[in-house]
Protein backbone atom coordinates (compact mmCIF):
# COMPACT_ATOMS: atom_id res chain seq x y z
CA UNK A 1 0.00 0.00 0.00
CA UNK A 2 2.82 2.38 0.88
CA UNK A 3 4.58 1.60 -2.40
CA UNK A 4 1.42 2.38 -4.37
CA UNK A 5 0.98 5.68 -2.49
CA UNK A 6 4.60 6.74 -3.15
CA UNK A 7 4.26 5.84 -6.83
CA UNK A 8 1.09 7.96 -7.07
CA UNK A 9 2.79 10.99 -5.48
CA UNK A 10 5.82 10.69 -7.77
CA UNK A 11 3.54 10.44 -10.79
CA UNK A 12 1.64 13.55 -9.66
CA UNK A 13 4.85 15.56 -9.23
CA UNK A 14 6.07 14.46 -12.64
CA UNK A 15 2.81 15.53 -14.30
CA UNK A 16 2.86 18.91 -12.46
CA UNK A 17 6.47 19.51 -13.57
CA UNK A 18 5.69 18.71 -17.15
CA UNK A 19 2.60 20.93 -17.00
CA UNK A 20 4.60 23.84 -15.62
CA UNK A 21 7.21 23.51 -18.37
CA UNK A 22 4.58 23.51 -21.10
CA UNK A 23 5.16 26.73 -23.17
CA UNK A 24 1.42 27.31 -23.59
CA UNK A 25 0.85 27.12 -19.85
CA UNK A 26 3.81 29.43 -19.17
CA UNK A 27 2.44 31.95 -21.65
CA UNK A 28 -1.01 31.87 -20.04
CA UNK A 29 0.57 32.32 -16.61
CA UNK A 30 2.52 35.41 -17.75
CA UNK A 31 -0.57 36.96 -19.32
CA UNK A 32 -2.53 36.34 -16.13
CA UNK A 33 0.21 38.03 -14.08
CA UNK A 34 0.18 41.04 -16.42
CA UNK A 35 -3.60 41.38 -16.15
CA UNK A 36 -3.46 41.27 -12.35
CA UNK A 37 -0.73 43.91 -12.31
CA UNK A 38 -2.59 46.08 -14.82
CA UNK A 39 -5.77 45.84 -12.75
CA UNK A 40 -3.86 46.90 -9.62
CA UNK A 41 -2.37 49.87 -11.48
CA UNK A 42 -5.82 51.09 -12.57
CA UNK A 43 -7.24 51.24 -9.04
CA UNK A 44 -8.00 54.91 -8.37
CA UNK A 45 -8.58 56.85 -5.18
CA UNK A 46 -11.98 58.51 -5.25
CA UNK A 47 -11.57 60.33 -1.92
CA UNK A 48 -8.50 61.75 -0.22
CA UNK A 49 -8.54 63.51 3.12
CA UNK A 50 -6.01 64.90 5.59
CA UNK A 51 -4.94 68.10 7.30
CA UNK A 52 -2.81 69.77 9.94
CA UNK A 53 -3.10 70.69 13.64
CA UNK A 54 -0.76 73.27 15.16
CA UNK A 55 -0.71 74.83 18.66
CA UNK A 56 1.86 77.30 19.99
CA UNK A 57 2.25 78.53 23.57
CA UNK A 58 4.47 81.22 25.04
CA UNK A 59 4.67 82.68 28.57
CA UNK A 60 6.80 85.32 30.24
CA UNK A 61 7.06 86.85 33.71
CA UNK A 62 9.05 89.69 35.26
CA UNK A 63 9.95 90.47 38.85
CA UNK A 64 11.80 93.63 39.88
CA UNK A 65 12.78 94.15 36.25
CA UNK A 66 14.37 97.60 35.93
CA UNK A 67 13.92 97.81 32.17
CA UNK A 68 10.15 97.57 32.56
CA UNK A 69 7.53 95.45 30.93
CA UNK A 70 4.49 93.39 31.84
CA UNK A 71 4.87 91.31 34.96
CA UNK A 72 3.04 88.49 33.24
CA UNK A 73 2.24 87.63 29.64
CA UNK A 74 0.88 84.53 27.97
CA UNK A 75 0.00 83.78 24.39
CA UNK A 76 -1.71 80.79 22.80
CA UNK A 77 -2.22 80.44 19.05
CA UNK A 78 -3.69 77.52 17.14
CA UNK A 79 -4.28 76.51 13.55
CA UNK A 80 -6.42 73.70 12.15
CA UNK A 81 -6.66 72.61 8.52
CA UNK A 82 -8.73 69.84 7.01
CA UNK A 83 -9.11 68.96 3.34
CA UNK A 84 -11.31 66.51 1.47
CA UNK A 85 -10.64 65.88 -2.23
CA UNK A 86 -12.61 63.85 -4.76
CA UNK A 87 -11.32 62.75 -8.16
CA UNK A 88 -12.96 60.47 -10.73
CA UNK A 89 -12.58 60.52 -14.50
CA UNK A 90 -12.96 64.20 -15.48
CA UNK A 91 -14.63 65.26 -12.25
CA UNK A 92 -12.85 66.85 -9.29
CA UNK A 93 -14.17 68.35 -6.07
CA UNK A 94 -11.83 70.10 -3.62
CA UNK A 95 -12.92 71.12 -0.11
CA UNK A 96 -10.70 72.95 2.37
CA UNK A 97 -11.33 74.32 5.89
CA UNK A 98 -8.94 76.63 7.78
CA UNK A 99 -9.52 77.69 11.40
CA UNK A 100 -7.28 80.06 13.39
CA UNK A 101 -7.75 80.93 17.06
CA UNK A 102 -5.42 82.93 19.32
CA UNK A 103 -5.49 84.50 22.77
CA UNK A 104 -3.07 86.77 24.60
CA UNK A 105 -3.09 87.73 28.28
CA UNK A 106 -0.95 90.53 29.73
CA UNK A 107 -0.88 92.38 33.04
CA UNK A 108 -1.41 95.79 31.47
CA UNK A 109 -3.77 94.91 28.64
CA UNK A 110 -5.78 92.07 30.10
CA UNK A 111 -7.05 89.26 27.92
CA UNK A 112 -7.91 89.62 24.24
CA UNK A 113 -7.92 87.57 21.08
CA UNK A 114 -5.05 87.99 18.64
CA UNK A 115 -6.25 85.59 15.95
CA UNK A 116 -9.72 84.47 14.88
CA UNK A 117 -10.76 83.14 11.49
CA UNK A 118 -12.65 80.35 9.81
CA UNK A 119 -12.46 79.96 6.07
CA UNK A 120 -14.24 77.30 4.00
CA UNK A 121 -13.57 76.87 0.29
CA UNK A 122 -15.25 74.37 -2.03
CA UNK A 123 -14.45 74.03 -5.72
CA UNK A 124 -15.89 71.68 -8.34
CA UNK A 125 -14.17 71.18 -11.68
CA UNK A 126 -14.79 69.32 -14.95
CA UNK A 127 -11.61 68.54 -16.88
CA UNK A 128 -11.50 69.79 -20.47
CA UNK A 129 -10.23 66.96 -22.71
CA UNK A 130 -6.72 65.86 -21.70
CA UNK A 131 -5.51 69.36 -20.82
CA UNK A 132 -4.69 70.82 -17.40
CA UNK A 133 -7.72 73.13 -17.52
CA UNK A 134 -10.98 72.62 -15.68
CA UNK A 135 -14.34 74.33 -16.08
CA UNK A 136 -15.03 75.12 -12.42
CA UNK A 137 -17.40 76.61 -9.91
CA UNK A 138 -16.18 78.02 -6.58
CA UNK A 139 -17.82 78.72 -3.22
CA UNK A 140 -15.98 80.49 -0.38
CA UNK A 141 -17.21 81.66 3.02
CA UNK A 142 -15.04 83.50 5.54
CA UNK A 143 -15.74 85.07 8.95
CA UNK A 144 -14.72 84.84 12.62
CA UNK A 145 -16.16 83.35 15.83
CA UNK A 146 -15.78 85.89 18.66
CA UNK A 147 -15.95 89.63 19.42
CA UNK A 148 -12.92 91.64 18.36
CA UNK A 149 -11.71 95.06 19.52
CA UNK A 150 -9.18 97.63 18.39
CA UNK A 151 -6.97 99.34 20.98
CA UNK A 152 -5.34 102.13 18.97
CA UNK A 153 -6.97 104.90 21.03
CA UNK A 154 -6.15 103.30 24.37
CA UNK A 155 -9.75 102.27 24.98
CA UNK A 156 -11.17 99.13 23.38
CA UNK A 157 -13.39 99.82 20.39
CA UNK A 158 -15.75 97.07 19.24
CA UNK A 159 -14.70 96.09 15.71
CA UNK A 160 -16.01 92.64 14.74
CA UNK A 161 -18.02 89.62 15.82
CA UNK A 162 -19.57 86.46 14.38
CA UNK A 163 -20.92 87.21 10.86
CA UNK A 164 -19.82 90.85 11.15
CA UNK A 165 -18.12 90.90 8.83
CA UNK A 166 -18.59 87.75 6.79
CA UNK A 167 -17.68 87.31 3.13
CA UNK A 168 -19.45 85.02 0.66
CA UNK A 169 -17.88 84.52 -2.76
CA UNK A 170 -19.41 82.50 -5.60
CA UNK A 171 -17.74 82.26 -8.97
CA UNK A 172 -17.73 80.37 -12.27
CA UNK A 173 -14.58 80.21 -14.34
CA UNK A 174 -11.53 78.18 -15.30
CA UNK A 175 -9.09 76.36 -13.05
CA UNK A 176 -5.54 75.65 -14.23
CA UNK A 177 -3.74 72.78 -12.46
CA UNK A 178 -0.26 72.26 -13.95
CA UNK A 179 0.72 69.94 -11.06
CA UNK A 180 -0.74 68.63 -7.76
CA UNK A 181 0.86 71.52 -5.81
CA UNK A 182 -0.64 74.48 -7.70
CA UNK A 183 -4.11 75.65 -8.66
CA UNK A 184 -4.94 78.95 -10.42
CA UNK A 185 -8.64 79.76 -10.63
CA UNK A 186 -9.88 82.74 -12.66
CA UNK A 187 -13.43 83.99 -13.08
CA UNK A 188 -14.77 86.94 -15.11
CA UNK A 189 -18.16 86.67 -13.36
CA UNK A 190 -18.08 86.57 -9.57
CA UNK A 191 -20.53 87.64 -6.88
CA UNK A 192 -19.10 88.82 -3.57
CA UNK A 193 -21.46 89.54 -0.67
CA UNK A 194 -20.40 91.32 2.51
CA UNK A 195 -22.48 90.65 5.63
CA UNK A 196 -22.45 92.85 8.75
CA UNK A 197 -25.11 91.24 10.97
CA UNK A 198 -24.56 93.49 13.98
CA UNK A 199 -26.56 96.64 14.68
CA UNK A 200 -23.71 98.69 16.13
CA UNK A 201 -21.33 98.00 13.25
CA UNK A 202 -24.11 98.28 10.67
CA UNK A 203 -25.08 101.75 11.93
CA UNK A 204 -21.45 102.81 11.58
CA UNK A 205 -21.39 101.66 7.96
CA UNK A 206 -18.47 99.36 8.76
CA UNK A 207 -16.81 97.17 6.13
CA UNK A 208 -18.34 99.06 3.23
CA UNK A 209 -22.04 98.43 3.85
CA UNK A 210 -24.38 101.40 3.63
CA UNK A 211 -25.23 102.92 7.02
CA UNK A 212 -27.95 100.90 8.70
CA UNK A 213 -27.75 98.07 6.15
CA UNK A 214 -26.56 94.54 6.80
CA UNK A 215 -25.60 93.33 3.33
CA UNK A 216 -23.58 94.68 0.43
CA UNK A 217 -23.53 92.96 -2.97
CA UNK A 218 -20.62 93.25 -5.41
CA UNK A 219 -20.10 91.86 -8.92
CA UNK A 220 -16.67 91.56 -10.47
CA UNK A 221 -13.66 89.52 -11.58
CA UNK A 222 -11.90 87.11 -9.26
CA UNK A 223 -8.71 85.08 -9.06
CA UNK A 224 -7.63 82.52 -6.45
CA UNK A 225 -4.17 80.94 -6.37
CA UNK A 226 -3.56 77.99 -4.04
CA UNK A 227 -0.12 76.49 -3.50
CA UNK A 228 1.13 73.79 -1.15
CA UNK A 229 4.61 72.32 -1.24
CA UNK A 230 6.75 69.99 0.85
CA UNK A 231 9.95 71.98 0.37
CA UNK A 232 12.11 69.41 2.15
CA UNK A 233 11.74 66.70 4.77
CA UNK A 234 9.79 68.26 7.62
CA UNK A 235 9.33 71.66 5.90
CA UNK A 236 5.90 72.56 4.51
CA UNK A 237 4.79 75.79 2.82
CA UNK A 238 1.11 76.59 2.24
CA UNK A 239 -0.19 79.76 0.58
CA UNK A 240 -3.36 81.23 -0.85
CA UNK A 241 -3.94 84.51 -2.70
CA UNK A 242 -7.41 85.86 -3.56
CA UNK A 243 -7.92 88.98 -5.69
CA UNK A 244 -11.21 90.70 -6.54
CA UNK A 245 -12.12 93.70 -8.71
CA UNK A 246 -15.60 95.19 -8.25
CA UNK A 247 -17.18 96.12 -11.60
CA UNK A 248 -19.83 98.25 -9.85
CA UNK A 249 -17.47 100.66 -8.09
CA UNK A 250 -13.80 101.59 -8.53
CA UNK A 251 -12.74 98.41 -10.40
CA UNK A 252 -9.14 99.68 -10.46
CA UNK A 253 -8.94 99.27 -6.67
CA UNK A 254 -8.26 95.55 -6.38
CA UNK A 255 -9.00 93.88 -3.05
CA UNK A 256 -6.73 91.02 -2.09
CA UNK A 257 -6.43 88.51 0.70
CA UNK A 258 -3.29 86.39 1.22
CA UNK A 259 -2.35 83.75 3.77
CA UNK A 260 1.05 82.10 4.20
CA UNK A 261 2.15 79.30 6.53
CA UNK A 262 5.67 77.91 6.81
CA UNK A 263 6.16 74.97 9.19
CA UNK A 264 9.48 73.43 10.26
CA UNK A 265 9.26 70.08 12.00
CA UNK A 266 11.82 69.89 14.84
CA UNK A 267 11.06 66.36 15.98
CA UNK A 268 8.11 64.03 16.30
CA UNK A 269 6.15 66.34 18.58
CA UNK A 270 7.44 69.90 18.13
CA UNK A 271 7.78 72.37 15.29
CA UNK A 272 8.45 76.01 14.49
CA UNK A 273 5.88 77.90 12.45
CA UNK A 274 5.64 81.30 10.80
CA UNK A 275 2.38 82.69 9.44
CA UNK A 276 1.82 85.92 7.52
CA UNK A 277 -1.60 87.26 6.50
CA UNK A 278 -2.04 90.29 4.26
CA UNK A 279 -5.35 92.00 3.49
CA UNK A 280 -6.26 95.04 1.42
CA UNK A 281 -9.96 95.87 1.19
CA UNK A 282 -10.93 99.19 -0.36
CA UNK A 283 -14.20 99.09 1.58
CA UNK A 284 -12.48 99.00 4.98
CA UNK A 285 -11.75 102.69 5.52
CA UNK A 286 -10.87 103.08 9.18
CA UNK A 287 -7.17 103.89 8.92
CA UNK A 288 -5.06 106.97 8.27
CA UNK A 289 -4.91 110.25 10.25
CA UNK A 290 -8.66 110.77 10.08
CA UNK A 291 -9.68 107.12 10.25
CA UNK A 292 -11.27 107.27 6.81
CA UNK A 293 -8.69 105.63 4.53
CA UNK A 294 -8.02 102.04 3.45
CA UNK A 295 -4.64 100.49 4.24
CA UNK A 296 -2.70 97.25 3.99
CA UNK A 297 -3.52 95.02 6.96
CA UNK A 298 -0.75 92.65 8.05
CA UNK A 299 -0.57 89.96 10.72
CA UNK A 300 2.48 87.80 11.41
CA UNK A 301 2.94 85.14 14.09
CA UNK A 302 6.07 83.16 14.98
CA UNK A 303 5.78 80.24 17.33
CA UNK A 304 7.24 77.00 18.56
CA UNK A 305 4.79 74.34 19.61
CA UNK A 306 2.95 71.18 18.70
CA UNK A 307 2.45 70.27 15.03
CA UNK A 308 0.57 67.18 13.96
CA UNK A 309 -0.03 66.44 10.28
CA UNK A 310 -3.23 64.49 9.77
CA UNK A 311 -2.01 61.66 7.55
CA UNK A 312 -3.82 61.62 4.20
CA UNK A 313 -6.35 58.81 4.02
CA UNK A 314 -7.47 57.44 0.68
CA UNK A 315 -10.61 55.48 0.06
CA UNK A 316 -10.26 52.84 -2.63
CA UNK A 317 -12.88 52.16 -5.22
CA UNK A 318 -13.25 49.42 -7.81
CA UNK A 319 -10.78 49.34 -10.73
CA UNK A 320 -11.31 52.07 -13.30
CA UNK A 321 -9.98 51.72 -16.82
CA UNK A 322 -7.83 54.68 -17.84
Amino acid sequence: MRKKLCMALLAGLAISSAYAQDPVVSSLRKETTKEIKKEADTIKYLWKRGGLINANFSQGSLSNWAAGGDNFSMSITSYFNYFLYYQKDRHSWDNNLDVNLGFVQTTSGGGRKNDDRFDFLSKYGYKLDSSKWYLSGLFNFRSQFFDGYTYSSGNPDFASTFLAPAYLTMAVGFDYKPNPDLSIFTSPITSRTVFVLNGYLSNKGAYGVDTGRNVKFELGAYMSVNYKKNIATGIVYKSRLDMFSNYLKDPQNINFYMTNLLAFKINRYFSATYSLDLIYDDNVRQFGPNGTSPALQAKSIIGIGFLKPLAPVRRLTKPINT
